[in-house]
């Protein structure tokens, strides 16, 4: 097992540096910042000392290695917009982003885990029909037509919700729903195909031979078995909404978080922020990877087996 998690780190730290290396070199793609920070009318001398206050007349190269270095001694460069450090603008946008993260889970697994159980337990009737086809039709909705949609109807339409920022609890209605629809519809499959494979194992008929309530033997003996499966795929789509969904939800919803402020930063051209931020999702997508991919394998002895 140590064995194991110690391959999975290794796979996870080349991962990252794979990702620091595409991010500094596809930013530079964009153009000069320059154009953009300061805007037209500045002189060629001007034009040539801010490039050189902010590092970007030295080779490409160079400008790598420097950063790769300034990484590793925790330093990760200036805003050219906000003349702060990236580290300090970044954390004042995580608090956000995980509080809609936790809302969209919190509603993902309050729906998703009852929707998945009722469908196995009622897979032969209309319940389980009427599930899977609302879950289908979920996943096949992406969560920006979601939320342009809930705009249209619950804000302009109804105006019964607002639509920028996050300073009420109402804020949160419209972004989580966006965040978990996929999350719910995806849950919700994979709970009813675990729930399917535990029904019918030898422990669940010997509990009810037991006497034991229906309810007890769903949820204490299936449940609990089905368990590992629905958290390992439940991680595995946080990861997903981490990477892709945060940043494109958060940026209709003007939601001050790591989403819009990646936005931002890569229409603005800041570079520093913006390999900062992407970095900071990276970082969070690798690590929910690698803890499934270890607890996964430490319920599994055959997973160990066939990593080794």
């Amino acid at each position: 097992m140590i064995m194991f998690a110690l391959r999975t780190v290794l796979k996870m730290a080349i991962t990252l540096f794979v990702i620091i290396t595409l991010v500094f070199f596809a930013t530079r793609l964009s153009g000069n910042p320059i154009d953009i920070v300061v805007g037209e009318g500045l002189t060629q001398e001007d034009r040539a000392l801010l490039t050189a206050y902010f590092g970007l007349d030295a080779p490409v190269w160079e400008q790598y290695l420097r950063y790769l270095r300034s990484i590793l001694e925790g330093e990760f460069g200036i805003s050219f917009l906000e003349r702060r450090p990236v580290s300090q603008i970044v954390a004042e946008r995580i608090g956000p982003s995980l509080q809609l993260l936790g809302s969209s889970l919190a509603l993902t697994l309050a729906v998703a885990v009852p929707l998945g159980i009722a469908a196995a337990l009622y897979r032969k009737s209309w319940i389980g029909s009427a599930v899977m086809i609302v879950a289908f039709l979920g996943y096949a909705v992406p969560n920006f037509v979601l939320a342009i949609f809930m705009i249209l109807i619950f804000a302009f339409t109804l105006n019964w919700l607002p639509v920028v920022g996050n300073g009420s609890p109402w804020h949160f209605v419209m972004p989580t729903i966006a965040m978990s629809g996929v999350l719910i519809a995806a849950l919700t499959r994979f709970t009813r195909n675990a729930m399917l494979d535990v029904l019918g194992q030898d422990y669940m008929r010997t509990a009810r031979a037991k006497g034991l309530p229906e309810h007890v033997v769903i949820f204490k003996h299936g449940l609990k078995n089905a368990g590992v499966t629905i958290l390992s795929v439940l991680g595995l789509q946080i990861a997903g909404m981490a990477a892709s969904g945060n940043v494109v939800v958060e940026a209709i919803f003007s939601w001050p978080g790591i989403g819009d402020l990646l936005v931002r930063s890569a229409i603005m051209r800041d570079y520093p922020v913006l390999q900062f931020g992407v970095i900071s999702v990276a970082l969070a997508v690798v690590v929910i990877n690698a803890v499934v991919d270890i607890a996964y394998a430490w319920a599994d002895p055959r997973i160990r087996l066939a990593g080794g």
